[in-house]
């Protein structure tokens, strides 16, 4: 029953990188603005952002300035595409 297992190759780190599931920046030259954008962002919601290690940030902050993030991504690109 679970014999087709076998018959996969393991996968490797490349392999789980192209999933999607990475932080790695696909443009390397934008990483000051997001690091800037992700700043603001934490200010506007009142979370307490240091730069470096925020290890100790709670996985609901963290989630809020990323969902802002990608918000205002989407909202500028959008707003780009339309021309305005």
């Amino acid at each position: 029953m679970y014999n087709n297992q076998q018959n996969q190759a393991p996968v490797t780190q490349n392999q789980q990188n192209s999933s999607g599931n990475s932080n790695n920046i696909n443009v390397p030259e934008a990483r000051a603005a997001l690091d800037n954008m992700k700043f603001e962002i934490a200010s506007e919601l009142g979370i307490n952002l240091k730069p470096g290690y925020n290890g100790d940030l709670p996985s609901r902050q963290a989630g809020y300035i990323g969902g802002y993030m990608v918000k205002r991504m989407i909202e500028q690109q959008e707003r780009q595409m339309s021309g305005k």
